[in-house]
């Protein structure tokens, strides 16, 4: 209950700070990268649960001759880039905290496909709500391995409090300036997990 309030209470002191550079930004992202602004895709929150996470879109739309979208490489812009690496395209995903979806800080919500190749270890970090930013973020971000980012996860969990959460969001701050560990080397995301053995396929 104490991190339900606390989350609402930030939200709500740094909403009239945070409105006027959503709003520049979805101008921004409405003249250079088109239509639509905002996109939505299911991930897994508390206990599994599919929920519908919202942030801003960061790539073009742009598509091969059959009508399939391009790499991630292909579709990514300098702007879209400067967006992930400051987080402003995560902006929308507050709206999910609000809605009790998500919590500011906990294990980030992967995609829903990744659920049956979880260990048992692995699995545990559906046992909090997912945030915005957690422990794994600011120890690496996507410079780091998926078994080091699940270790990360799982050791928020069994020693989560709130000066912990305190700790994790100005070092997110910190990060987001600095603009660390927003890729993998050589990629423009991070290649997505399968199971034991890392694929090449981009989120």
């Amino acid at each position: 209950m104490l991190k339900r309030i606390f989350d609402i209470l930030i939200i709500l002191i740094s909403a009239l700070l945070l409105m006027p550079v959503f709003i520049l930004v979805v101008f921004i992202v409405r003249s250079k990268l088109g239509y639509p602004v905002l996109f939505k895709q299911s991930r897994p929150g508390l206990n599994g649960n599919i929920f519908n996470i919202y942030k801003i879109r960061t790539m073009t739309n742009e598509c091969n001759e059959d009508g399939l979208p391009l790499s991630d490489e292909a579709r990514q812009t300098e702007f879209g880039k400067f967006l992930r690496s400051t987080s402003l395209d995560e902006l929308p995903s507050l709206w999910n905290v609000v809605k009790g979806d998500m919590s500011l800080v906990g294990p980030r919500p992967l995609l829903e496909e990744y659920l049956p190749l979880y260990s048992a270890h692995q699995a545990r970090r559906h046992e909090v709500k997912p945030g915005i930013t957690g422990w794994a973020q600011v120890n690496g971000r996507n410079a780091i391995s998926w078994d080091n980012k699940f270790d990360l996860d799982v050791w928020y969990i069994d020693n989560q409090n709130f000066w912990l959460d305190i700790k994790i969001l100005f070092m997110t701050i910190n990060k987001a300036f600095k603009r660390e560990g927003i890729n993998q080397q050589g990629k423009s995301t991070v290649t997505a997990f399968k199971g034991t053995n890392v694929g090449d396929r981009n989120l």
